[in-house]
């Protein structure tokens, strides 16, 4: 039975439950942008949460999730640091139902202008890392558990001189559908999300690297069919969706976010 609250002059209402209660999730690439969203997210719905990054995480976010949360700080491309991350949230919580591989980096460069370090580092934080993560985590994971890559736009349409990053996140498509074969048996979904241009830090950068930020800007957000471009907070939301039951029969594919760029074609 649902637990209920009384209102002055009205009947008892059952309380409404929250979305990830009683479950934890662990966040990669969560200190900031779409990865820090989505931790803050998750953890309002209700679940517990640890944040994987590179970079210490803000005292306000600290602040924020100071109940059950944990803050891991290390490298997403070395191996026994993903299994001490994976090991660390399983023993802080006695339980791993969410994993969502959001790290990640963008290095621009042709083939022909690209290291190949500079390319085994994009393929070792965008898709390595994603592969390192479920390796160790869905041995953990019983059924209902959910796993969400965070891919891009640049997985389904690709921009000149961004050969390694596009690449990375195709691959991402990939591994998210063969993932959802092979351990759909054992109750374990997989998906992947595309964002657009999403205002994060990342984002903010790239303007501030341009001639004219502002009038860059102004041009990224006209190209958009909704006039403007996308807030971490709605990568967030989706990603709630593909991590709670009402995507319960969702697994194998990807769901685009990206005010509808996509659709308009570029």
């Amino acid at each position: 039975m649902p637990t209920t609250v009384s209102a002055p002059g009205n009947s008892p209402q059952p309380t409404a439950r929250l979305a990830l209660q009683g479950k934890t999730a662990l966040v990669t690439g969560g200190a900031s942008g779409i990865g820090e969203a989505i931790a803050r997210r998750f953890h309002a719905e209700g679940a517990a949460v640890a944040l994987f990054d590179r970079n210490p995480v803000s005292d306000k976010l600290r602040e924020e999730l100071v109940e059950r949360s944990r803050f891991l700080q290390g490298d997403v491309s070395e191996e026994s640091q993903v299994r001490d991350g994976v090991t660390q949230t399983f023993a802080a919580f006695g339980s791993l139902d969410i994993l969502v591989n959001c790290a990640g980096v963008e290095e621009s460069g042709t083939v022909v202008e690209l290291s190949s370090a500079t390319w085994d580092h994009v393929m070792a934080v965008n898709l390595r890392a994603a592969f390192l993560f479920s390796k160790y985590a869905i041995p953990l994971m019983q059924a209902g558990g959910a796993i969400i890559h965070i891919s891009s736009i640049d997985a389904l349409v690709s921009y000149a001189g961004n050969a390694a990053y596009d690449a990375s996140k195709a691959g991402l498509l990939a591994l998210t559908r063969t993932m959802a074969i092979d351990h759909g048996r054992a109750g374990i979904r997989v998906n992947a999300i595309c964002p657009g241009y999403i205002d994060t830090p990342l984002l903010a950068g790239w303007f501030a690297r341009t001639e004219n930020p502002g009038q860059t800007r102004r041009d990224v957000s006209a190209l958009h069919p909704l006039g403007r471009i996308g807030r971490a907070d709605e990568v967030a939301a989706a990603a709630l969706f593909l991590a709670s039951n009402e995507s319960a029969f969702i697994t194998g594919t990807h769901l685009v976010v990206d005010g509808g760029l996509t659709a308009r074609g570029l």
